[in-house]
């Protein structure tokens, strides 16, 4: 039985991706003299990719990629203006206002009535208790955890901390490579909320289906008895 919802952030309480697509079109944008928009955008997730072992994930860390995609792709050819220019899609970005999705702070209200939930999400941890307090939505959680990654041993950790087994546990998202695969692999269950955007890095190889993982539309549909919750 559940007795611990834990909740993905960026792409299930409220929108980011979106945000971030943006922001490299404005990348490719600056960066056009020099090639392709597609070539451009290749560029900076491989750039993204190799950095993500140093960095983490956030917005700092997807600038500081776009600086050095910058470097490599210009060379001597770029420019102050451009370097600039860069840093404010960043400063932009962390200036976005936190627009949660319809129905959440609702269903939120209903499920803390009988299950203790926790935010479990990655990125940035000023930024993430940024976007939280401006939510308005941190008085549902009981245990908020900006998680470097989202692997099986991290989830552990989580659990650990928590003083619950896999098996009264389950996580909330939108990618179903870090929300879905790793919970339900360590025997915890895990409901799957399709975003309208998905970060290239959190695309699975394969189609995923487990006995122990559900989709859904809509956070409302949270509230649904088909949810498992």
């Amino acid at each position: 039985m559940t007795k611990t919802i834990a909740f993905d952030a960026d792409d299930t309480l409220w929108e980011n991706e979106r945000f971030f697509r943006e922001a490299e079109n404005e990348f490719c944008r600056i960066m056009m003299r020099f090639g392709k928009e597609e070539d451009l955008s290749s560029c900076l997730f491989s750039v993204e990719t190799d950095n993500m072992p140093l960095y983490g994930y956030g917005i700092k860390a997807f600038t500081l990629s776009m600086i050095e995609a910058a470097g490599k792709i210009a060379g001597r050819m770029l420019t102050q203006d451009d370097t600039h220019a860069i840093i404010n899609i960043g400063k932009s970005l962390l200036q976005r206002p936190v627009k949660l999705y319809e129905g959440v702070r609702e269903t939120l209200d209903r499920l803390a009535s009988g299950h203790k939930l926790v935010l479990a999400t990655k990125g940035d941890l000023l930024d993430q208790r940024r976007k939280l307090e401006k939510s308005g939505i941190g008085k549902y959680f009981s245990h908020v955890e900006i998680m470097p990654a989202k692997t099986t041993a991290d989830y552990t950790h989580l659990l650990e901390k928590l003083d619950i087994k896999p098996c009264e546990f389950t996580m909330v998202g939108n990618s179903v490579k870090s929300d879905i695969m790793p919970v339900v692999e360590l025997g915890g269950y895990a409901v799957h909320i399709p975003a309208e955007y998905t970060w290239q890095h959190e695309v699975p190889e394969e189609c995923f289906s487990h006995p122990k993982a559900r989709t859904v539309n809509s956070f409302r549909e949270l509230l649904c008895r088909d949810s498992g919750l």
